[in-house]
């Protein structure tokens, strides 16, 4: 097979596995590193010839990185859609898949979920996904990823130009782990989808992810379930949602999002004209909760599907949201799904009547036999039933009681008093004289002591008194509560405001301990040009050519020569400016000039608005009157 050919050669470098000329494809020598430290694992340096097929470079990989290879992806290399769910791959597993997927042109969606990867497994993936342009949808959920991986995954994203589908479910991420994608979606807008349910992302994530989608233009589907957004969480994150325009599908089921974060929910759906499907399925929502999201859906147009199953909702709560279809001409909704609420007969025939105005709505629920909750009749004082049939009447105890007590002493036997109230029109009932009975003769001697009836007056008043206070003060609280809300949702929505003239130029991030890199900021116009005037060097065509190097997979402290194979730079062929400008006077030039000078796009430049300035240079006039003033101040010093 070597006759007289001339092969042209790359290599690929993961870790210690480089691929190069040899006389053989299928022949393999081994050598030891020279520079490897006494404990450092011994790494192997494998040779093979450029010409072989996938499968033969996967076979060649799994021998040398020591994993069993997996007949599944043999059997379905070619295909658009390759499914390696739960087939135990490992770091190593994956790290020959890497290789083998390197110049792959044929697959388009990759799932790897629940193969324990790690971080190590996911930064061989990432580093094959900075030269691989044809994988569109990724799944790496139930990996084990955890921060390390988080971070692996967002700089992967800010280089990666064909992710349009990106899962993350299960990965462990921590609280401030957020903050990698909220930094790299800020420059990404080509992944449409996003899942990062099941993690473990509370009040500071809230906070980021608020930030991310306040940020970026691309995302429409959005999985945030199974997380713990609650509270200062839950209204930082609607803050964001209040500011996105692109967002269609968002599930923040199973989050304990609870009446605070309705409330925020209810503020951001006022502004927010794109969301379409909204799942708040078990949220620890109420009937208030359910009112306080309700005027939000008044003054929204968009919402279409509205989950809220398995929360604390009621009939009340029911009748709440099919009022506002019903008093809402503009709206949209065609779905509500509150499966769990057994509603009663009136919510029916209101559902039957606003059904015929609006004949594709569609509520679920859980059946017909709920009831509206009545609370119990307040039990009132008998003391002060007759102390008001008194004052009504103005009577006075003696007066009512003189027939029986004829001394005056207003004692009188219980038999007595007991046939006294009933045969006067006192609107009490029997238990009310028992009770009124034992509360006057406590010793149970016989004798009623109505003395105490004479204390009922002052007695009420103070009991007025106190109860309207507890009432002022239960809605006092409630009061600062909202307000201390809705200025916490105010200051997160200034927080989390993007300049809408900008977006981030992608480009090579710079690894730094304080995290991703600022990119510095071109205007919309300029980034498509340049993107289009470059999209030639990675057509199809070119990436199967012979002389498509194969990305380095491995050491990240490798010589600039070999990094410059694993990450593409888009800017490369771009010739530099003779003269230098201001940032903002190239932000204009680049509308008009493909030829962008590529030190404007470096990660190190700082960002600038894309405005440009109108004078380049200081006005001499200027100068000249600032001099004059200083002479004049120091004149008048001396």
């Amino acid at each position: 097979m070597r006759g007289d050919e001339d092969f042209s050669v790359h290599s690929l470098s993961l870790d210690s596995l480089s691929l190069t000329d040899c006389e053989n494809p299928h022949d393999v020598i081994l050598e030891d590193e020279g520079d490897t430290e006494p404990d450092a694992q011994v790494s192997e340096l494998k040779l093979i010839r450029e010409d072989l097929s996938t499968e033969e470079l996967y076979l060649q990989a799994c021998k040398l990185v020591g994993v069993v290879p997996v007949r599944y992806f043999l059997r379905n290399l070619g295909s658009a859609t390759i499914n390696l769910n739960h087939h135990g791959l490992g770091p190593l597993g994956a790290k020959a898949l890497a290789i083998a997927l390197v110049t792959d042109m044929h697959t388009t969606t990759l799932e790897l979920a629940d193969n324990f990867l790690l971080a190590e497994g996911a930064r061989y993936l990432m580093e094959m996904l900075r030269a691989n342009f044809t994988i569109h949808n990724l799944d790496l959920s139930d990996n084990h990823l955890q921060s390390a991986g988080a971070e692996c995954v967002a700089k992967m994203l800010l280089e990666n130009i064909s992710i349009k589908s990106l899962k993350l479910s299960g990965n462990k991420f921590a609280e401030d782990d957020a903050r990698w994608f909220a930094d790299a979606f800020a420059s990404n807008y080509r992944v449409k989808e996003l899942d990062l349910s099941h993690n473990q992302f509370c009040g500071r994530g809230g906070e980021h992810l608020g930030q991310m989608i306040a940020n970026n233009d691309g995302l429409e589907v959005l999985d945030l379930s199974w997380n713990h957004l609650r509270m200062k969480g839950a209204v930082a994150f609607c803050a964001g949602l209040k500011v996105n325009t692109t967002l269609k599908h968002l599930d923040l089921s199973f989050n304990g999002f609870g009446n605070e974060g309705a409330l925020a929910l209810g503020e951001a759906l006022k502004f927010n004209n794109t969301l379409v499907h909204l799942d708040l399925n078990n949220n620890r929502i109420s009937d208030e909760g359910a009112s306080l999201l309700c005027k939000g859906l008044e003054a929204n147009d968009t919402l279409r599907v509205l989950q809220l199953a398995y929360n604390s909702l009621t009939v009340e709560g029911a009748l709440t949201l099919i009022n506002v279809v019903k008093n809402t001409p503009k709206t949209a909704i065609e779905e509500i799904n509150i499966c769990n609420v057994l509603v009663n007969e009136n919510f029916v025939q209101l559902l039957e009547l606003i059904c015929q105005e609006h004949p594709s709505l569609e509520v679920q629920y859980g059946g017909v036999g709920g009831f509206i909750a009545k609370k119990p009749r307040k039990r009132i004082d008998p003391m002060k039933v007759i102390q008001d049939y008194l004052d009504q009447r103005k009577l006075r105890l003696w007066d009512f009681f003189r027939n029986i007590d004829k001394d005056g002493t207003m004692r009188v036997p219980v038999v007595d008093f007991r046939k006294a109230v009933q045969q006067s029109s006192i609107p009490l009932e029997k238990f009310q004289i028992e009770e009124l009975i034992q509360r006057l003769d406590r010793d149970r001697t016989g004798i009623v002591d109505y003395r105490g009836l004479a204390d009922t007056r002052k007695q009420m008043m103070r009991d007025h008194r106190r109860q309207l206070r507890k009432v002022e003060s239960r809605q006092k609280k409630e009061k600062q509560k909202s307000d201390r809300i809705l200025k916490t949702f105010e200051s997160a929505v200034e927080a989390v405001t993007p300049r809408s003239s900008m977006i981030i130029s992608p480009g090579a991030a710079k690894e730094d301990s304080s995290g991703l890199q600022p990119f510095s900021a071109t205007p919309l116009s300029s980034w498509h040009h340049i993107i289009m005037s470059n999209s030639s060097r990675y057509s199809v065509n070119n990436m199967s050519s012979e002389h498509v190097h194969l990305p380095m997979i491995g050491n990240p402290s490798s010589s600039p020569g070999m990094r410059s194979y694993s990450q593409p730079n888009l800017f490369a062929s771009i010739p530099k400016p003779s003269t230098s400008k201001p940032a903002s006077a190239q932000g204009m030039h680049s509308r008009s000039n493909p030829s962008v000078s590529s030190s404007k796009l470096s990660p190190t430049a700082n960002l600038t608005r894309s405005r440009p300035a109108l004078n380049t240079e200081p006005n001499s006039k200027t100068r000249g009157k600032g001099k004059k003033k200083k002479t004049k101040k120091r004149k008048e010093k001396i």
